[in-house]
C-alpha cells in the first residue's frame, strides 16, 4: 500500500509526505527518515513541486516557475544545479536516496512510492 499523501493540519499548514520525505510548507521544514534536511527556499519549492505529484515529469521551466514565481529570465540549467545540490543533501542523510529522477531531455520527477 502506498504511503504518500498531502494533508492540511489543524493549524492550516500544508504537509506533503512521500515515503520517508516530509515537507511542511508553513514551517519551511523538510525531513528525510525523521532527520532534518536544511534546504534553501528555491530547493524547498522545487522539491515540493516534484513531491506534490510523484511520477509526473516537471520540465525545467515549470520548476523555475515553482522556485522563482515565474521569473522568465532564469537559465533553465539553474534547475540542474539545484537538483544536484538537493540530491547531495539527501545522499548525505541516506546514501541510497534515489527519489529525484531525471527524465533526459524533459526535466525531473519524484519517484512514486
Amino acid at each position: 500500500m502506498r504511503r504518500a499523501h498531502a494533508a492540511v493540519t489543524k493549524d492550516g499548514s500544508k504537509i506533503v509526505e512521500r515515503g520517508e520525505l516530509k515537507l511542511d510548507s508553513e514551517r519551511h521544514s523538510c525531513t528525510w527518515k525523521n532527520e532534518p534536511v536544511t534546504l534553501t527556499v528555491s530547493e524547498f519549492f522545487i522539491l515540493e513541486a516534484l513531491a506534490s505529484r510523484p511520477g509526473v515529469v516537471k520540465g525545467r521551466s515549470a520548476l523555475i516557475g515553482a522556485a522563482y514565481e515565474g521569473d522568465a529570465d532564469m537559465d533553465e540549467r539553474t534547475i540542474d544545479s539545484h537538483v544536484k545540490r538537493l540530491r547531495r543533501k539527501f545522499k548525505a542523510r541516506d546514501s541510497e536516496f534515489d527519489m529525484i529522477q531525471t527524465v533526459y531531455g524533459i526535466g525531473y520527477s519524484f519517484k512514486e512510492v
